[in-house]
């Protein structure tokens, strides 16, 4: 069974995009590689449990166990020792990818209070999109009964795609809601 966003990359948005861009191959055109979930978990260092319950709930949302990230270097002004776990991450790729980002685009941004869309800005010029989400339970997965602390997390979209104007048009085009 094929996703739907995956359907509609294929038949609608390959073609256009050849289109606009002048590609002579279909090879050229820019697709989503892999979105990478990151959640800093910066009182696990005080509190190991922070950091069992994030993992937990990026389990519940990417559908995928995430990786533990460890401290690169000792930090004294944070208490922090080089080796100590401080956050979670997750990539997905391939189907679970597609998934993840149709629920972000149709389910989960939509929930946000105030919210207007998402910042035109935060590309890297490299046509990757980074996006921070302030707390966790803006997906269907999370309980709101069960959460005990509200975190954020990071959501990098990284595309094949060599600028950002190709980059900001793939995801248009997939439906993302970008600020007026």
């Amino acid at each position: 069974m094929e996703n739907r966003l995956k359907e509609k990359y294929d038949k609608e948005i390959v073609p256009s995009m050849m289109e606009k861009f002048n590609y002579t191959s279909v090879m050229q055109a820019p697709k989503i590689d892999k979105i990478v979930i990151n959640m800093g978990v910066g009182d696990a260092v005080s509190n190991a449990k922070n950091l069992d319950e994030a993992v937990e709930e990026l389990t519940l949302i990417a559908g995928q166990k995430p990786v533990i990230t460890r401290a690169k270097k000792s930090i004294a002004g944070f208490r922090l020792r080089e080796g100590n776990a401080i956050g979670c991450k997750v990539t997905l790729r391939g189907q679970r990818m597609y998934e993840f980002l149709d629920k972000l685009i149709s389910v989960s941004l939509p929930r946000v209070r105030d919210f207007h869309g998402i910042s035109k800005r935060a590309f890297d010029g490299r046509g990757n999109y980074t996006l921070g989400i302030k707390e966790q339970l803006i997906f269907p997965e999370i309980d709101f009964d069960n959460v005990n602390k509200v975190r954020g997390m990071d959501i990098v979209i990284v595309t094949t795609a060599n600028t950002d104007e190709e980059s900001k048009e793939l995801l248009t085009q997939l439906g993302m809601p970008f600020a007026k």
